[in-house]
């Protein structure tokens, strides 16, 4: 079979075995049965499944120099971390919603929102908690961005950052989902009750040691600790802040007893 002098998709000159101008292969050929089965679809299957779990590896494992690489040009192995961010997000709440059913069938816990303020607080996180869990990655980035200026990455990059070791947190989260559903069967409450204590304490040296990792080169190890303090502080009050938002709009500015 001949190969094309020129792209079979924007008609320019064909150099080498992709097109300078759009990247399409230059050996395009007819689709047949054994090419779309084992190529088109196993084959791009397959290779979405690498980026993911390259990409889950690398934020569990490396996450600021992960990111790093990712800011450097190094991109080709990496999944879209936002797009896993919205997958984890999604399994995340899935997980956490049937554990729910599951406590109100086996264990008799029952959330009560007869409360109208209440009620209305729970529908609004509902709708909405994508939105609002995937706003912590601005907060994560601005903070990292005033804090940590002497890497000299701007505003995006350190989204980049942010969304890689939130993925982590997430990717810890959901494992974490899994296991306390080791409350349902006989025994498993004696590794749930600590479930907990073990899940904020990983977090949060999960994130510490990424930032860390991050910027140790610029920072001494005292300067960091008192910039990370700083951050959490900021990430303290930030979350506060938009809780008394959420509420004050949901109550229309009229404070008063919750029940959730």
């Amino acid at each position: 079979m001949s190969h094309p002098t020129t792209c079979l998709n924007c008609n320019e000159k064909l150099i080498g075995k992709f097109c300078f101008n759009c990247g399409q292969k230059s050996d395009t050929h007819r689709i047949t049965l054994k090419h779309f089965l084992f190529h088109d679809i196993l084959h791009g299957v397959w290779h979405i499944d690498k980026g993911i779990l390259f990409t889950i590896k690398e934020a569990l494992t490396r996450p600021g120099q992960a990111a790093l690489d990712y800011i450097a040009g190094k991109r080709i192995r990496y999944y879209n971390v936002f797009y896993l961010i919205l997958i984890l997000i999604g399994l995340n709440i899935f997980l956490s919603n049937q554990y729910d059913k599951m406590a109100s069938e086996y264990l008799g816990t029952v959330v009560d929102s007869a409360n109208a303020k209440g009620k209305a607080i729970n529908d609004f996180l509902t709708t909405n908690s994508k939105l609002i869990i995937f706003l912590i990655v601005p907060l994560f980035a601005l903070n990292s961005f005033i804090l940590f200026r002497r890497k000299k990455l701007n505003i995006s990059e350190h989204f980049i950052l942010a969304g890689m070791i939130y993925l982590g947190i997430l990717i810890l989260t959901f494992i974490v989902e899994i296991l306390s559903f080791l409350e349902f069967i006989k025994y498993g409450n004696y590794i749930t009750d600590y479930l907990l204590l073990v899940y904020l304490i990983l977090i949060f040296t999960y994130a510490v040691r990424g930032y860390y990792k991050t910027f140790e080169s610029n920072y001494t190890k005292i300067n960091f600790t008192i910039r990370i303090l700083f951050f959490l502080v900021l990430l303290f009050l930030e979350i506060s802040f938009l809780i008394i938002l959420l509420l004050g709009f949901i109550s229309k500015w009229k404070f008063g007893s919750f029940q959730f």
